[in-house]
């Protein structure tokens, strides 16, 4: 597939156009969103996507085509197994959901950012050395076991979300507000001096998550294309609706027992393609003499049917498991320990039963320590 510059040029323009309009209306009007809201935009990203399929298909024929809606589909999926973790770090936070939709878009417009670098890399990667295939296959097939070896496990801990040095560098380093009067904003002036927002650390630990989750995702989708434009566009399109899932999908998540079991299932399966491409046109001297294995190769078709038929599979098994538990009054471990959203404050203490005079004390005694080690 042959992407002119412009292509690439009116697509990026595009791309940054959808996002700033977005941020700029979240900015001035935060709220809720309704379910009819997030059920228009998202059919509208869908059916962008699925647009965009078919001119695939029309100016670069099926197999491009089938290549874009495999990529598309499978982190589509693997950002569903993001939200379980948005929803754990909107509620350590306890950011009010009228702010949680300008949160997201922040978050997921800085995860695009580096999502694009990790593409332009590992591209490059790819084109110089076909030798990574091995590695993107070894690292897939790995997560596949120890997601499965997680869910099978039922560790607590996944329920459990831990700040990752960045954001504890930050916090460290600079002054941050308890309250939320600030709403979207990212620095306030309190006390005379310009501290951080909660909102700030919100969007840090959002866009910093879904960096992590991007290093088992994008080693996914070059295991389906190896076509740059399309792992972006595939990237764009499941981004954009990401927010919207949120919001439309918040209860039915805790319903998706065996989403992880079945994720751990795809992993696996595009780890064992990857290493197969790699056998297909290995050039590694100590392996076979340098010489191409004789291994098939897992043609799109099939890649696409099993990732329709595993996703299909593990939706199906997970609702009909989910109404059995139900109607025996059978409840998930750790569902009654779920924090609402509502009832969380920032670093993990209750907002009822805590005042802005509390709130206020708290700031100014973080404030007065601070100047005292700037004194020191």
């Amino acid at each position: 597939m042959d992407v002119p510059g412009w292509v690439w040029t009116v697509t990026l323009v595009l791309i940054a156009l959808v996002f700033t309009f977005d941020l700029l209306v979240l900015g001035r009007r935060p709220h809720e969103p309704s379910r009819r809201e997030v059920s228009v935009a998202l059919s509208i990203y869908i059916g962008m996507a699925v647009l965009f399929g078919l001119g695939v298909l029309v100016t670069s024929g099926g197999q491009v085509a089938a290549e874009f809606y495999a990529g598309w589909l499978m982190e589509y999926s693997l950002s569903i197994d993001n939200l379980f973790i948005f929803l754990i770090i909107m509620a350590k936070f306890g950011v009010p959901r009228k702010y949680q939709q300008f949160a997201l878009m922040v978050g997921i417009v800085m995860a695009l950012v580096m999502r694009a670098i990790f593409i332009l890399v590992g591209a490059a990667a790819i084109e110089r050395w076909s030798w990574v295939f091995y590695l993107f296959g070894a690292f897939l097939i790995y997560t596949a076991v120890r997601l499965a070896m997680e869910n099978l496990g039922h560790d607590d801990e996944e329920d459990e979300y831990h700040e990752n040095a960045l954001l504890r560098w930050v916090e460290k380093r600079f002054p941050v507000t308890q309250s939320w009067d600030g709403g979207t904003k990212l620095r306030v002036v309190e006390s005379g001096k310009r501290v951080l927002t909660p909102m700030a650390i919100v969007i840090l630990a959002l866009g910093t998550t879904d960096l992590l989750f991007a290093l088992d995702s994008i080693p996914a989708i070059f295991g389906l294309t190896q076509e740059p434009y399309l792992v972006l566009m595939a990237n764009v399109f499941a981004l954009m609706g990401l927010r919207q899932l949120y919001f439309l999908l918040g209860d039915l998540l805790k319903r998706l027992v065996y989403l992880g079991l079945g994720l751990s299932v795809l992993l696996a399966f595009i780890g064992v393609k990857l290493v197969l491409h790699a056998m297909h046109e290995n050039d590694l001297s100590f392996l076979n003499g340098g010489e191409p294995f004789g291994v098939p190769e897992v043609p799109i078709w099939l890649s696409l049917t099993a990732i329709v038929g595993i996703l299909g599979v593990t939706a199906v098994a997970s609702l009909a498991k989910s109404r059995r538990d139900a109607a025996r009054g059978v409840t998930h471990e750790g569902d009654e320990a779920r924090l609402d959203i509502n009832e969380v404050g920032l670093l993990g203490g209750s907002q009822h039963g805590e005042d802005r005079s509390d709130r206020s004390d708290r700031s100014d005694r973080s404030h007065a320590a601070e100047d005292s080690r700037d004194g020191r």
